[in-house]
């Protein structure tokens, strides 16, 4: 099968989005798919294909509002249109919302090609950290819109596949996500990193990873931090990732250790070198970064929503607070530091033990049979339209 994938963000791009994709292609790749990647430029000088596994066509890009250092595709309905009338696709997939998706999707049904999505990202649910809160519902009828123009559209859980369908959304399916389980492991728990925190091997290190924005509710991170640090010997929090929000909470937090951004190997040692993970975003359709921090055998605190729901067995392989309580998340992270060091081993323990059930050939296959569906499915449609 031919794939054209239509996204404003791959590796080497450091996001959720970018590194779920670049798994779900390579997995393809290995069984056998022609892949294309349609991309915007990110801006990078000398920018070029980066992949011999797989084709790109790779548009101009604009700036993303709000969203330093990604930028999202124009419109190229020309260039789409010599790319696919010259080599038409089996299927189209768009896993990105935006101009660029949406000439894809006009494009794929003028060819008459099928067409597929995944929702990767809140941004309706953004729109209240901008403060562009006003133009939410215009954002939500264009997703709508978007996704409705596809055979199906796959989310990352059961919840947000029901709430996509309550609103409006058709043909929706789940699409879950995988975890690296070699990479995040309690093996790389490096002491010398530790030590340059200034911790040693009772103390408590608390992190947060990801991006650093407003979304992602990270005051409410180092409140809850701040709250149960006093119970807990040599406690301290690092916070891995860049973004916007950086500057202002280096210069509101002095004591928080801000790692930056880290990839490969040595995110993967940020994350085995800590204990307990706080993540209180509300913003998440998955939350990689929950699975990774189990992986890596960390107690993770979460909402009860998306991978904390799906994955984390409250008070066993994790902690859960009540959807968007301020006062529920730090109660449970309160329940983390509570626990003897025996107690959080078991807890650390037992998330490891969730995480080795997460397989991205699971979820590889999964997407492969969802695209099966819908080409067999549209290419009967188109056959009798004929």
């Amino acid at each position: 099968m031919k794939l054209a994938l239509v996204t404003e963000t791959f590796p080497p791009e450091v996001n959720g989005v970018a590194m779920t994709l670049g798994r779900l292609v390579g997995g393809l790749v290995q069984r056998g798919f022609d892949v294309q990647i349609v991309r915007p430029s990110q801006g990078q000088s000398g920018e070029g294909p980066s992949n011999a596994e797989f084709d790109e066509l790779i548009v101009p890009g604009i700036p993303l509002p709000g969203y330093d250092g990604l930028r999202m595709g124009t419109p190229s309905v020309l260039r789409l249109l010599r790319a696919w009338s010259g080599t038409k696709p089996d299927i189209v997939h768009v896993a990105t919302e935006g101009p660029l998706g949406l000439a894809a999707l006009w494009v794929a049904s003028v060819l008459k090609i099928p067409a597929t999505s995944t929702f990767h990202t809140n941004f309706h649910q953004y729109t209240g950290h901008y403060n562009i809160g006003l133009i939410k519902d215009f954002i939500l009828v264009f997703l709508r819109i978007t996704h409705n123009a596809c055979g199906c559209t796959l989310a990352p859980t059961r919840q947000m596949a029901s709430e996509l369908k309550a609103l409006g959304f058709k043909n929706t399916g789940v699409l879950s996500r995988g975890v690296d389980t070699r990479l995040f492991s309690p093996e790389r728990r490096d002491s010398k990193l530790r030590k340059a925190w200034s911790a040693d091997e009772d103390s408590c290190v608390f992190a947060y990873v990801g991006r650093v924005a407003s979304e992602k509710n990270i005051d409410l991170a180092v409140d809850a931090f701040r709250r149960v640090h006093s119970a807990v010997e040599g406690a301290l929090m690092v916070v891995v990732g860049d973004g916007p929000e950086r500057g202002r909470l280096e210069l509101k937090y002095p004591d928080i250790v801000f790692a930056g951004m880290r990839k490969g190997e040595d995110l993967a040692r940020h994350y085995a070198s800590s204990d307990v993970f706080l993540f209180p975003s509300t913003t998440e359709t998955f939350g990689n970064v929950v699975t990774e921090a189990m992986s890596a055998g960390l107690a993770v605190v979460t909402y009860d929503y998306a991978a904390g729901r799906e994955l984390v067995v409250d008070g066993r392989s994790g902690f859960l607070a009540d959807f968007d309580d301020s006062s529920s998340f730090v109660q449970a992270a309160g329940e983390a530091v509570r626990l003897d060091r025996a107690e959080l081993r078991e807890i650390r323990a037992a998330a490891r033990d969730t995480a080795l059930k997460v397989s991205w050939d699971r979820v590889v296959e999964e997407f492969k049979r969802s695209l099966e569906i819908v080409r067999s499915r549209d290419k009967k449609r188109y056959a009798q339209r004929v």
